[in-house]
């Protein structure tokens, strides 16, 4: 193995938190781009989760921030499948990242298919007012592109994770269960703000 190739690995390694021989094989797979073996690898994890559907995320953790000021504060109950995981520092950490994203970002709902269905109706009539002279294909297209953006805005997993623009939520949550090997979800949460 080259000292480059090693170099690459050492640093997507601490980047990522991923095990040594997949970030050789992301680098590998990605002829040594640094920025794609991290979305190679965010893949993996998705796959991960994708196998792991099914698995009960029966340990976890509940995890809070409150604001210096104590005016905003919130909860999260994040959970893995086993208490290992849940007592790793990491793990911690990752709930402590999520609990401050929602006192900053204050998302309303998990993720879009937990949105109440009479909500997503009402946000889908009000976003095809404007478009009713387009064709109904375009039309579609248009809705579609608004319930995304409006998603990245109100669902916990889909908006970006304000210390990376480049990242969501759930992609930051697939680093760690691609890091830790096993399903890691957001069970719930909650936001209070004295100014609400």
């Amino acid at each position: 193995m080259d000292k480059e190739l090693l170099e690459k690995i050492k640093i997507l390694r601490k980047e990522t938190g991923a095990p040594i021989a997949k970030c050789q094989e992301a680098l590998e797979k990605e002829n040594g781009d640094l920025e794609r073996a991290k979305i190679y690898l965010r893949k993996i994890g998705e796959g991960l989760l994708e196998k792991k559907k099914e698995a009960i995320a029966g340990q976890g953790i509940i995890e809070g921030y409150v604001h210096f000021n104590g005016r905003v504060g919130a909860l999260v109950e994040l959970r893995s499948e086993t208490d290992f995981v849940a007592q790793n520092p990491e793990f911690k950490k990752l709930a402590h990242e999520l609990a401050l994203q929602i006192a900053t970002m204050n998302p309303l709902y998990l993720s879009l298919d937990k949105i109440p269905a009479e909500v997503f109706e009402e946000k889908k009539r009000e976003f095809s007012e404007d478009i009713q002279d387009k064709p109904e294909k375009v039309r579609e297209e248009i809705i579609k592109g608004r319930l995304e953006k409006w998603a990245s805005e109100v669902c916990l997993l889909d908006q970006i994770y304000f210390k990376d623009e480049n990242l969501k939520i759930k992609d930051l949550i697939n680093e760690y269960a691609n890091k830790f090997g096993e399903k890691i979800e957001v069970r719930r949460f909650v936001r209070l703000s004295i100014d609400e």
